[in-house]
């Protein structure tokens, strides 16, 4: 039986959004993102790019670039909303899908040309998101997920566009490596720098001078280049979580205690949810008493990993649910209703610099261990959960953090 993998993704979603709130907005250029000259833009309409803006990007280069542009901060919890409504449509006509980010889902439609057609099912899934929801979307459908997320690539904007099976290599051959998954910018100009432009230069590459240049990623590269590679569709589960717990060893009212422990817990597990790709829409805190009462409260929030939207809301979620004053026994943090997703949404507040300073905290913590790089609101929490790693020998590097 052929596989029929089917790549849905939603064109330019924080634009549609908004265009679908504001129908002036319909054809004109626009910006979605931080409206301060340090902001970022979060999405840029198809207007807007051929001035050369592009998502990431500072707004005060884009509006630079783009003056008659229209500017949006955005919101998330919108957004966030429409994702369910989309997610809600797939699940009730699709048996098996995966949910990618945001705005972008994978689908197996396996099996469905001896009673339907999987091209026609497609088409009438597409028709449907349209018009339950009013969002332009675009779709791919080949043998695996790498060859469909690019035909959906060539199909943009809102169109669809099917690669039959064994035309995979002719498909990509003239397309552009950078439009390859995972070639990013440094990967592009060390293959450009070879004289690679296009996947076709690839393709008639022996395996071992990719591996030679790029090492694994270079067989990865030449896989997709190739049409043959074939990671699995991870299915969809709503209620995924991850927490942590900490039982102290003898019941504290010390709050400077408690605040730095769950400040630390929520810290890391932004980072684990940073490190494996994850989004999560619903927070909670967890308090056990030294009677062994147990009480939890938990918060709804737009799809984020960023430290500097999850724990301000941890901590408001801990002093609203402390009230008893009692001895403390237990604490935890648990981020559940996670999604597959890059950090992404909350380019509405984000500068330059913070989301630099992410990357390089992350890089740090994958390479030397969770705690070699600390926020100061976080020093003194020698504990805070089964993500705990001990950092091997060297004091951890502390960052101020002047709203904790």
């Amino acid at each position: 039986m052929n596989k029929n993998i089917l790549h849905l993704d939603l064109d330019t979603f924080f634009v549609s959004c908004e265009r679908l709130i504001d129908s002036r907005l319909q054809k004109r250029p626009l910006l979605v993102g931080g409206t301060g000259d340090r902001g970022v833009v979060a999405a840029c309409s198809y207007e807007t790019r051929r001035f050369g803006i592009h998502s990431g990007m500072p707004m005060k280069m884009a509006r630079r670039l783009c003056p008659e542009a229209v500017v949006i901060r955005g919101d998330a919890s919108i957004y966030t909303k429409q994702s369910q409504m989309v997610t809600e449509i797939i699940r009730e006509r699709v048996p098996v899908f995966e949910k990618a980010s945001i705005d972008e889902f994978y689908a197996d439609l396996s099996g469905m040309d001896k009673f339907f057609g999987s091209y026609k099912y497609a088409t009438e899934l597409r028709g449907s998101i349209m018009k339950e929801t009013g969002l332009p979307i675009s779709f791919g459908l080949s043998a695996n997920k790498i060859v469909s997320k690019m035909a959906t690539g060539e199909a943009k904007p809102n169109n669809q566009l099917r690669i039959e099976h064994g035309f995979e290599k002719p498909f990509l051959a003239p397309l552009s490596i950078r439009k390859i998954p995972s070639v990013g910018e440094k990967t592009y100009h060390t293959l450009r720098n070879l004289g690679i432009d296009k996947v076709a230069t690839v393709q008639q590459m022996p395996l071992e001078m990719m591996e030679t240049v790029l090492g694994a990623n270079g067989r990865t590269i030449w896989r997709r280049a190739q049409g043959i590679d074939n990671p699995p569709l991870i299915p969809f589960h709503e209620r995924k979580s991850i927490s942590t717990e900490r039982t102290f060893n003898k019941d504290t009212i010390d709050m400077l205690k408690l605040r730095t422990t769950i400040f630390a817990m929520a810290e890391n597990l932004a980072f684990q949810l940073r490190k494996g790709e994850k989004l999560t829409a619903c927070i909670a805190v967890k308090i056990r008493y030294s009677d062994f009462n147990t009480h939890t409260k938990q918060l709804k929030i737009p799809y984020t990993s960023a430290d500097h939207v999850i724990i301000p809301k941890i901590m408001e979620l801990f002093d609203r649910l402390y009230e008893r004053r009692l001895l403390i026994r237990l604490v935890g943090v648990k981020f559940s209703d996670l999604i597959s997703g890059n950090y992404q949404i909350n380019l509405f507040d984000d500068t330059e610099e913070m989301l630099r300073l992410y990357s390089a905290m992350d890089h740090i913590r994958n390479r030397f261990g969770e705690l070699s790089i600390q926020k100061a609101a976080s020093m003194g929490a020698k504990t805070i959960g089964r993500f705990n790693n001990p950092f091997n020998g060297e004091p951890p590097i502390v960052l101020a953090h002047r709203n904790q």
